[in-house]
């Protein structure tokens, strides 16, 4: 594997192990970007089920436009908030993975706040 790999996956690790020491029942809002598109999805870790998901590739979303980019990011981040807030979710804890939290991943979250989820 490829050093740069290796450092994202410690940092990934890192950011999941933090997450689980905190063991509040609350959900999971993990985000994925690729070049492309981003993907966030509401996951219950103890039941080990995604509840809600949201991505740039979806049919509705796939002809605005701006899939990989922070415009993009803030329309799914507004996406799973509503979705979230459909299913009686508001606090939720954020998984940025490996990402650091700035551009796109910042973008997603803020438009998920102003959606309506804490974290």
């Amino acid at each position: 594997m490829s050093t740069a790999k290796i450092l994202f996956e410690k940092r990934r690790a890192r950011t999941r192990r933090s997450l689980r020491n905190l063991r509040d029942g609350r959900l999971r809002l993990s985000v994925h970007r690729t070049l492309s598109h981003i993907y966030a999805q509401l996951i219950d870790d103890s039941k080990g089920i995604t509840v809600c998901s949201a991505s740039s590739i979806e049919k509705d979303l796939r002809h605005q436009g701006n899939s990989g980019n922070i415009d993009g990011a803030k329309v799914v981040g507004k996406l799973i908030g509503e979705r979230a807030k459909e299913k009686g979710i508001t606090i939720v804890k954020f998984d940025r993975g490996g990402y650091r939290f700035h551009g796109r991943v910042k973008a997603l979250a803020d438009a998920a706040r102003t959606a309506g989820l804490e974290f």
